[in-house]
């Protein structure tokens, strides 16, 4: 859907549809009184009739049967206005996300909308149009996958963000190119997790990553087998040995010809494009869903692409270490003993526990960048998932407290939720190894922490953050621009909204 800015009165606007909006238990004002004045008070009859309260997820449609050009007029709630201020971009967006769907299910290819959040909202142009921009994008997607039959006609083909004052045309601009941008990279990494695995193989992650970095500009790199051999990866290469797919190792740059002059961050994601769990087996019941044990890394590349195409003015560095974890007589098995790229030798205690070995080699190669921060993010633990329950929240580790608190901002102004979770160094009672220097999982109880902590022993920079997402990369639950089923996208919206936080700094 293409989004633009037109100046005028949302009333005069002859789209198939225009949007207005109102607060529960509030009558019409502004623009959204403007319109029902020309409707004879149709929307104060709704309300006096409690047919619509304006509340949060509610949308109706009224007829103007020629008293406006528009062919119809969508009004949807926003909730409670007490409070809306505190939390106005996340309640913006599932607005602009219900009032989309409800002119896609009217089938109307044009679409206006007033910039819900702006004025009594408490929002700025800029930020009412991302939001709204964001919210309608993400409120669209659908994933047609390989199906054979023809894919339903993409509608509305277009929306029209209408600002009545002229001057805040460029302002709304700037947030539909931010909210547009950012949204590209949350459909990218949904329709990476929802690939089969037989197609989003480490190659095709790296074929498309290579699609990005010349669409926004970005330096990649693509390490295959004997370079992460020459570089002594061993953690990675023994997950990836047993797969007749060979791994890759994705690296994505954003302002590299910049990299002396700006701080660096690198953002490093799991891919694991498939999970068997190795000689550790899954249970039938799971493995269905571990297709998606490489969101990390989606989240990471969709994180680059909308970082570039919003020129940050920040060095950061993508990761994404790709890889099958499959049964084979080449499979690495318990017990084995392998060496990381920093000498760390790892006793595998479970070959279910790939994920982190993937990790530990990208972490050690993040220092290479000189990094002001490192943040990875990973499809990590069932013990998260536990812990914290699906679709709630993701689990986050740092002993950095500023680094720790940027984090928790990012996530509170996207709405993906981070709980911080301890590093005890009791945790590493349980990686202790007789064989090794450490075991790659801990016992049963405590898992969410002890994985953390096994991540540690390879991170030699004082910056460094962990992100457990396992849980929150497939069904969205209610939430109106996120997939009810299949994948979610997120971290993407996370991890842009922190990278230009510490930009903004």
């Amino acid at each position: 859907m293409d989004v633009r800015v037109v100046s005028g009165a949302i009333q005069e606007s002859d789209a198939d549809a225009i949007i207005v909006n109102l607060f529960e238990g509030v009558q019409p004002g502004g623009a959204t009184k403007a319109v029902d004045d020309l409707l004879g008070g149709a929307m104060c009859e709704l309300i006096e009739g409690g047919d619509f309260s304006g509340k949060a997820g509610q949308a109706a449609v009224l007829y103007p049967r020629g008293a406006l050009p528009a062919r119809r007029v969508i009004v949807v709630g926003l909730g409670p206005r007490d409070g809306f201020a505190a939390d106005a971009a996340e309640a913006v967006r599932r607005a602009a996300a219900c009032a989309i769907q409800k002119a896609r299910e009217l089938k109307a290819r044009r679409v206006a909308s007033i910039l819900h959040g702006a004025g009594a909202g408490g929002l700025s142009v800029e930020e009412a149009a991302q939001a709204t921009t964001e919210g309608s994008l993400l409120g669209l997607y659908t994933y047609h996958g390989q199906k054979t039959n023809e894919a339903p006609e993409a509608l509305p083909q277009a929306l029209e963000l209408v600002v009545f004052n002229e001057q805040d045309v460029p302002a709304a601009g700037r947030g539909v190119s931010t909210g547009s941008a950012i949204a590209a990279g949350v459909t990218l990494a949904r329709d990476l997790v929802n690939l089969p695995p037989n197609i989003c193989t480490p190659a095709y992650l790296a074929q498309v990553a290579g699609q990005v970095a010349g669409e926004v500009g970005l330096r990649i790199e693509v390490l295959g087998r004997k370079q992460m051999e020459a570089l002594k990866m061993g953690a990675l290469l023994a997950v990836a040995q047993g797969s007749d797919t060979p791994p890759r190792f994705i690296v994505l740059e954003h302002n590299a010809e910049r990299a002396g002059e700006l701080d660096t961050l690198v953002l490093v994601g799991k891919g694991v494009t498939f999970d068997t769990g190795g000689y550790v087996l899954k249970p039938q019941e799971s493995m269905g869903d571990m297709k998606t044990d490489m969101a990390g890394a989606a989240a990471v590349i969709g994180a680059l692409r909308a970082i570039g195409a919003l020129g940050v003015e920040l060095h950061v560095v993508g990761l994404a270490p790709a890889a099958d974890n499959m049964i084979s007589g080449h499979a690495y098995r318990p017990q084995e003993v392998v060496t990381a790229s920093n000498g760390v030798t790892i006793e595998i205690h479970s070959t279910d526990a790939e994920g982190r070995m993937l990790l530990a080699d990208a972490l050690v190669y993040a220092g290479r960048f000189q990094p002001a921060a490192v943040v990875d993010i990973a499809t990590l633990t069932g013990a998260c998932v536990t812990a914290l329950g699906k679709g709630v929240a993701a689990g986050l580790f740092s002993a950095a407290d500023a680094l720790r608190e940027r984090l928790l901002a990012a996530a509170a102004a996207a709405a993906e939720k981070l709980w911080p979770l301890p590093l005890f160094p009791e945790y590493e009672k349980s990686l202790e190894s007789q064989t090794a220097d450490v075991k790659n999982s801990g016992e049963r109880t405590g898992g969410v922490g002890s994985s953390a902590t096994f991540l540690k022993h390879f991170v030699a920079y004082p910056a460094w953050a962990h992100v457990d997402m396992a849980g929150m990369a497939f069904g969205g639950g209610d939430n109106p621009y996120v997939p009810g089923k299949g994948a979610t996208g997120f971290g993407v919206r996370l991890l842009v909204e922190f990278v230009r936080g510490w930009a903004r700094r």
